[in-house]
């Protein structure tokens, strides 16, 4: 169910293996896809091209770029002053040179060092991050994996609507054919001939109102899949019996210290937010400047004097301590532990949500396959030969044509229904362990 994946280029590559195909470029507009498409290719295709996927890639570099900075030392400082400017009697015996003048020039380079463990703290809050943004792109390829799974079994039960209607239309017209026979020989009035008529059309417009949907479903597809001009034209390569058929609900996963990857940047989350604590107390500490400076003094007006020196600066912790930022790390840091619990508990939740739904919806597929579907065409197929016949009446013919037509359609919403607990179910118990996640570095 989970892959290993990991960051910046070779993440990403990683990723993709065995699936033949480089990644998206921003800006670059895809192709829609050709007269036919297939699960595995629509789920390939959002892959490299959902923007969603994508911004968590582009997360993943940012928190990256945040490590960078958190290892990078502060800068040292570099400064020149030259002193008694304007002297009447500037030059010296050495000469009238800028450095041969009785000028006093002082050169210093200073250094600012950090204590308190302050890097380590920046540092381990950097890697959190990076650890946080990892999970957050698992979590994105969970969620669209699940996303594209139901929008392409959502088109495939608005295609296998319109089949439905249309077969329903096919039969009532073989039943109108019938009829006009038996209103030419006086057997039924013109009245039950139209009725017949009627429904008939009926079944046909529903049919192109499904067709519609199938066509808004099927954008749905192309949208997850990042095409910039969706036009919902494809057909898909499976069926709704074929796809369901396929799909079987996961296992529950056993890996020691494993959870779901939104569990997994919420306690990233937490880490960051402990490690950003104890920084901004560090940060009570001042943070000492060392300077090496040169002193040069030609003679003139007295003897010469070039000189080393050493100095040391830090800001007095008198009037600001920091009290600030501390107070609003400890209620970030409160705040991940609240978004802890509640991924937490959301996810325990997905995943009891989600059996019970399989549950149900396998049990009334089941049901519908095996005994009402079977029941509903058999009085169907019954009454139409006793109405041809003239055994039965036109009510009986029509409310039989309906619970049919009904039945086939609830038959493929359970289909459907199924397959969509599994995609969630599987979403739902999808883990990942912190090995995993740091494997790839």
């Amino acid at each position: 169910m989970v892959v290993g994946l990991a960051l910046s280029p070779w993440w990403l590559t990683t990723a993709m293996a065995g699936q033949g195909s480089s990644a998206a470029v921003p800006g670059e507009s895809p192709q829609p896809p050709g007269e036919s498409l297939s699960l595995a290719e629509a789920q390939r295709a959002a892959f490299e091209r959902n923007w969603d996927l994508l911004a968590a890639k582009s997360g993943v570099d940012l928190a990256t770029a945040q490590l960078i900075v958190a290892k990078e030392f502060p800068n040292p400082t570099a400064s020149w002053s030259t002193f008694r400017l304007g002297s009447r009697q500037a030059a010296t015996p050495l000469g009238n040179d800028l450095w041969d003048r009785n000028y006093d020039s002082l050169a210093t380079v200073s250094q600012l060092i950090e204590i308190a463990g302050k890097r380590h703290d920046r540092q381990m809050a950097a890697r959190a991050g990076i650890q946080g943004a990892k999970a957050r792109f698992y979590d994105a390829k969970r969620t669209l994996d699940q996303g594209v799974t139901k929008a392409y079994i959502a088109a495939l039960l608005a295609q296998e609507n319109v089949l439905v209607l249309n077969q329903s239309a096919g039969y009532l017209r073989h039943e109108a054919q019938i009829a006009e026979v038996r209103f030419k020989a006086g057997d039924i009035s013109e009245s039950d001939k139209k009725q017949i008529e009627i429904n008939a059309d009926q079944f046909e417009l529903q049919a192109k109102a499904a067709e519609a949907t199938a066509v808004q479903a099927r954008i749905g597809v192309e949208v997850l899949m990042g095409i910039t001009h969706p036009s919902g034209s494809w057909r898909p390569v499976e069926s709704l019996d074929k796809l369901a058929g396929l799909m079987a609900p996961p296992p529950a996963e056993t890996k020691p210290n494993a959870a779901r990857p939104d569990v997994l940047a919420a306690e990233a989350d937490l880490r960051g937010g402990q490690a950003n604590l104890k920084l901004q107390k560090a940060l009570r500490i001042s943070d000492p400047t060392f300077a090496l400076g040169y002193e040069h003094n030609p003679p003139g007006g007295g003897p010469p004097v070039d000189t080393f020196n050493l100095g040391v600066s830090f800001p007095l912790p008198l009037w600001n301590r920091n009290g600030g930022n501390i107070k609003a790390a400890q209620a970030s840091l409160q705040q991940f532990e609240f978004a802890l619990g509640k991924v937490r508990t959301q996810a325990k939740a997905d995943v009891a949500n989600a059996e019970v739904e399989y549950g149900e919806a396998d049990s009334r597929l089941h049901r519908y396959q095996e005994q009402i579907r079977p029941k509903a065409t058999q009085v169907r197929e019954s009454v139409a030969f006793a109405y041809e016949k003239g055994g039965a009446s036109l009510v009986d013919l029509l409310d039989a044509e309906r619970t049919d037509n009904d039945v086939r359609l609830a038959a493929a919403q359970a289909l459907s229904d199924t397959a969509s607990a599994v995609a969630d179910l599987k979403a739902a118990r999808t883990v990942l362990s912190e090995a995993e996640l740091r494997s790839n570095k």
